[in-house]
């Protein structure tokens, strides 16, 4: 083991800082090459001091180098103890050791000796296990991406159906429908955006068959009675538009079952009832349902007085179908069809001035059928 700073400066590893220095001093006086003639011996040994002094007079490195001291020490003594060795002739437990075997060595070996082989490659052979392994991985990592693309699909959907519903709010119909078209793109069954196309190819395209064909595909998903029911009702539209009334009849039927407070559904029972099928009486009793369902405390829909009071004609009851008339009027009184129904009333009554003066109020507000009959009796 080499020298160590204190043994360079000649102190003990107790001393203190006052001795570590004078001892410095000292030795820096006595080994300065100027005073041995550029001595390259006593130039080290000074060398040596400095860097001594430069360890020990510093209490941080001080102490850092007292650490890494004794730890050098430890290990000093640990390789020590490894390095002894029990003599031969020392009794184990009253057993002599034997002597140690010899060391059986043998020179290196040749060049003959030294060659590589080919090692033949093994084809790789899969096993069942291996198949099922690949397999289930396949599986998985189909199934991962087609949840996946389903995920991104329905949140794509889902914000095109947003946005078109905020076009058919507006009354941009353009957008709206392509805006449901796109969402139908990412999810062909979003029953959602389907009733909402459906409802603009028949109200705003007037295209029935493709309404009809939008909703049968919506009706297919799980939905709420009343959901159910609006579905039906527009199904039933569609087949008066087709000019297939017996389905529509059946379809405002199903509406009604589903939900017995549609008054729209009632309003075009009747209306299919009393002018396609012929059936004024149960016109008359849906018309009168329909009226029922109105909120109360609000006027009473024109249309439906309207139509109650042709069926009330039918049946013969003029003056109620008069007093039905005359209600309309009262929530719409610039109606030319209204008019011109209590002039053809009116006609019928045997009170040919009353008939003209609303056949002529009805030319007037723009009613073109209520020409010819006031042209034929009016005149």
């Amino acid at each position: 083991m080499s020298q160590t700073h204190y043994q360079v400066l000649g102190v003990a590893p107790t001393a203190s800082a006052a001795d570590v220095k004078r001892a410095y001093r000292q030795l820096v006086v006595r080994y300065h090459p100027d005073k041995h003639g550029g001595d390259t011996r006593y130039e080290e040994e000074f060398k040596a001091v400095a860097r001594a002094y430069g360890v020990l007079g510093d209490p941080g490195r001080r102490a850092t180098y007292d650490f890494q001291l004794a730890q050098a020490v430890r290990r000093a003594d640990e390789e020590r103890r490894q390095q002894q060795y029990r003599p031969a002739g020392q009794h184990v437990y009253g057993v002599p050791m034997p002597p140690p075997a010899p060391l059986r060595t043998r020179p290196p070996a040749g060049s003959r000796e030294r060659h590589y082989q080919t090692i033949p490659r093994q084809r790789a052979r899969f096993v069942r296990r291996d198949w099922l392994l690949t397999l289930a991985f396949l599986a998985a990592t189909t199934l991962f991406s087609l949840s996946v693309k389903a995920t991104m699909d329905r949140v794509t959907a889902n914000a095109h159906y947003r946005d078109g519903i905020a076009a058919y709010a507006a009354g941009d119909w353009a957008t709206a429908y392509n805006e449901f078209e796109q969402a139908l793109d990412f999810r062909p069954t979003a029953a959602a955006a389907l009733r909402r196309r459906g409802e603009l190819k028949l109200l705003v395209a007037h295209d029935p068959a493709g309404a009809r064909a939008d909703l049968q595909a919506a009706l297919l998903q799980p939905a709420r009675p009343a959901v159910a029911a609006r579905l039906r009702y527009y199904l039933g539209r569609c087949e008066t538009e087709l000019d297939r009334p017996a389905r529509a009849d059946a379809e405002y039927s199903r509406a009604l079952a589903l939900d017995s407070a549609l008054a729209p559904a009632w309003l075009a029972r009747g209306r299919g009832r009393l002018l396609d099928l012929r059936h004024p009486a149960a016109a008359l009793a849906d018309f009168d349902r329909s009226l029922r369902q109105g909120p109360p405390g609000r006027p009473q829909p024109w249309r439906a007085l309207q139509l109650r009071g042709l069926a009330l004609a039918a049946l013969g009851r003029y003056a109620d179908a008069r007093a039905a008339y005359e209600a309309a009027l009262l929530v719409r009184p610039r109606d030319g069809q209204t008019h011109f129904l209590l002039g053809r009333l009116a006609q019928h009554l045997g009170e040919p001035a009353a008939a003209c003066e609303f056949f002529r109020r009805a030319l007037a507000l723009g009613y073109a059928y209520a020409g010819p009959a006031y042209g034929q009796g009016c005149r």
